[in-house]
C-alpha cells in the first residue's frame, strides 16, 4: 500500500494507492514516520556541506531564505528537479 493519490508508477510491482492511508492503516503511518526521520537527518548531514541553504531549518522546503539561497548561489545536485520554484522559472514571455 501506498499513501496517496498516485498513478502507478511501479509497474513491476502489486500495489494499491490510499489517499489519507496513514490516518487508516498503521503500516502506512509507521513508514511516514521513519521517512520523515529519515529525511530530517538527511538534510542535516546536506547542510553540513551546503550550510547556505539552512537545510538543517527548513529541510529543502521553500521557504524565503531558502528561495534566496538558490538564486543567490544556484541548485546543487541535491535540489529535487521535480520541485521547481516556479518564481525560478523562465518565462518564454
Amino acid at each position: 500500500m501506498i499513501d496517496g493519490p498516485r498513478f502507478p508508477r511501479y509497474p513491476s510491482i502489486p500495489h494499491q494507492c490510499i489517499v489519507k492511508g496513514d490516518g487508516i492503516y498503521l503500516s502506512i503511518a509507521a513508514a511516514s514516520v521513519l521517512a520523515k526521520t529519515h529525511r530530517d537527518a538527511y538534510m542535516r548531514k546536506l547542510h553540513l556541506e551546503f550550510p547556505q541553504y539552512g537545510w538543517d531549518r527548513n529541510k529543502a522546503y521553500g521557504t524565503d531564505s531558502h528561495v534566496h539561497a538558490i538564486k543567490t548561489f544556484g541548485y546543487t545536485p541535491h535540489h529535487r528537479k521535480s520541485f521547481q520554484l516556479k518564481e525560478l522559472q523562465m518565462s518564454l514571455f
